[in-house]
């Protein structure tokens, strides 16, 4: 399937693209998820997923902060996302958001708050790794937005 990421967007009134997470949004601070809006969803969607990952985190494979599955594709705000859609494991195997919380002097790490776009349904509560081994082929397109985090 080519890629295709010219239409769909996901934005926050929280953080700027690159711009540094609140400390609420912190694990140990608060643990509030960012306000997230979706736009542009391309036509053939079948349902949203979105996963929050820390690619920097000291771990082979990183951290994965946060899993959302089932997502109506006409929704623009996932505000309530964490309640009213199928969340699937963080990276410490609890379904929730887990907020950034590196650990002290590791600098500057980035959190990647990933949209996709399906043409079909997603089954369970898979974690990032299932998700992204067996979903692929099934992206019609996906964008993301980057916020940063680090404790001194």
């Amino acid at each position: 399937m080519p890629l295709n990421i010219k239409d769909l967007k996901i934005s926050s009134p929280d953080f700027q693209p690159l711009g540094k997470l609140n400390d609420v949004h912190s694990g140990d601070k608060g643990n509030v998820l960012p306000k997230l809006t979706v736009s542009g969803v391309p036509a053939g969607t079948k349902e949203l997923a979105v996963i929050c990952h820390d690619p920097d985190a000291p771990l082979p494979n990183g951290f994965t902060h946060w899993t959302v599955y089932g997502i109506d594709p006409s929704a623009t705000d996932l505000s309530d996302a964490q309640e009213k859609y199928r969340v699937g494991p963080n990276g410490a195997g609890d379904h929730q958001y887990f907020g950034p919380m590196p650990p002290a002097g590791h600098g500057v790490h980035h959190y990647y708050f990933w949209v996709y776009a399906l043409d079909t349904a997603v089954e369970g509560k898979p974690n990032r790794e299932a998700f992204l081994e067996k979903y692929a082929g099934n992206i019609i397109e996906q964008n993301r937005i980057v916020g940063t985090y680090q404790n001194n």
